[in-house]
């Protein structure tokens, strides 16, 4: 039988999954599209070094994607994700509201939608504060050299 405990152990990778399936998926159209049409989007917003920092974000989605989806270094990964979430929070979404979606018409080729609150984002930075503040949960590796960490100590205090 299932009990709390054993539920909310595996509570963490569910949302490593989805955070770091997410990141890499934005990450790979960033780099499939190529820099240089991000770039375009960064310096039409202000970004200041336009190129360098799609790279930059391109980078952080692809490379902390991954390290959120095998649940590695989840800490460290977080927050330069947070800060690419809260770039694109405070300079995309939020003048179009909280709704990620947003409904403009409806009309015989189809629903019609505009641009996208940022909803989305919060949940991606509870997400990753989840994940920071819980843990990166079982099959991580987190887990997995946290578990080694404990077998050493133990094995050198039996040593000792």
């Amino acid at each position: 039988m299932l009990n709390a405990g054993t539920v909310s152990r595996w509570a963490p990778l569910p949302l490593r999954l989805i955070v770091g399936y997410g990141f890499i998926v934005h990450g790979f159209a960033k780099l499939s599209r190529g820099p240089d049409t991000f770039a375009a989007i960064l310096h039409t917003i202000g970004i200041p070094l336009p190129l360098a920092f799609a790279w930059l974000t391109t980078l952080v989605e692809l490379i902390g994607g991954t390290a959120i989806l095998a649940g590695a270094f989840v800490t460290l990964a977080s927050l330069p994700m947070g800060v690419v979430l809260m770039t694109a929070l405070f300079t995309v979404h939020l003048p179009y509201g909280f709704s990620s979606v947003r409904l403009l018409d409806v009309t015989a080729t189809g629903a019609h939608f505009g641009p996208v609150g940022y909803e989305v984002t919060l949940l991606y930075l509870a997400a990753l504060a989840a994940l920071v503040a819980g843990g990166a949960g079982p099959l991580s590796i987190d887990e997995w050299r946290r578990a080694a960490r404990r077998r050493r100590i133990t094995c050198e205090s039996r040593r000792g």
